[in-house]
């Protein structure tokens, strides 16, 4: 059984896998045994999260891209490619951007921004590994979603993110049943409230919706959505395609 959940030999491609869940989820498929990329913006924090790799006994290799531009999501992946000599097995569509703001004060350019990293972003870099992985007939791409594109948060207001991981979840459905035959699956994640730079989970305003409405009473650590990105993305996960594993205390189920 141990063996369904290894990604020996494997390769995996994080997008803003610097950081936070993006780190985490790096670091969860190194420990289950995948060679693992980690793209970002940031040369620096690319750096700094691949020398705490390595301290760990992991190895990173660190990709500087802005995915929102298209020629560097090529060069993206074909330094990837190059990494691994020639496959990657596993892409997690990780970066991802927020705003807090009342619909009449969201700006187009804060909307355009979280479409493009969220969902344009991603469906590129998925076009771009995805061509790969159906001319190896395998793969498996794990998005990550949110409960904000199945509820509506409170009391922050996020329209533009709240929309954007609705359409991630529903391109995931999509790219699931078309990219079938090809042998590849795609599968989200949809966190709840996690302790990130992106989600000041500790801020006294936010304890009465963010906490307590959560039955768990608590929000979550990277660590314990990282391995839910590793069952999907093993063979443990095999039979499963099109679907939005939802990790949030139950929060939804309320």
């Amino acid at each position: 059984m141990k063996n369904l959940f290894s990604l020996d030999g494997r390769t995996a491609l994080v997008t803003g896998g610097n950081q936070g869940l993006g780190k985490a989820f790096a670091l969860g498929l190194a420990r289950a045994g995948a060679r693992v990329a980690i793209a970002g913006r940031r040369e620096d924090a690319n750096l700094a999260a691949a020398a705490e790799a390595h301290e760990a006994g992991l190895e990173f290799a660190p990709i500087t891209a802005d995915i929102t531009d298209d020629r560097q999501v090529a060069a993206m992946v074909e330094q990837a490619l190059d990494a691994f000599g020639g496959s990657i097995d596993v892409l997690v569509n990780n970066a991802g951007v927020c705003y807090h703001a009342d619909s009449f004060e969201v700006t187009d350019e804060q909307w355009d921004g979280v479409f493009d990293l969220n969902v344009r972003a991603l469906w590129k870099t998925s076009l771009a590994v995805g061509a790969h992985m159906r001319d190896r007939r395998s793969g498996s791409i794990v998005n990550i979603g949110s409960m904000s594109g199945l509820i509506v948060n409170r009391p922050q207001w996020q329209p533009a993110y709240n929309a954007s991981k609705a359409a991630v979840h529903h391109l995931t459905r999509s790219l699931a049943v078309e990219w079938a035959p090809y042998g590849i699956r795609v599968n989200a994640v949809a966190p709840g409230y996690v302790k990130t730079e992106m989600a000041p989970v500790d801020r006294p305003e936010f304890q009465r919706h963010w906490v307590e409405d959560c039955p768990q009473q608590r929000f979550a650590l990277p660590e314990e959505i990282a391995p839910s990105v590793v069952f999907l993305a093993s063979d443990a996960a095999s039979f499963i395609t099109g679907s939005i594993l939802v990790a949030d205390g139950g929060y939804t189920a309320v």
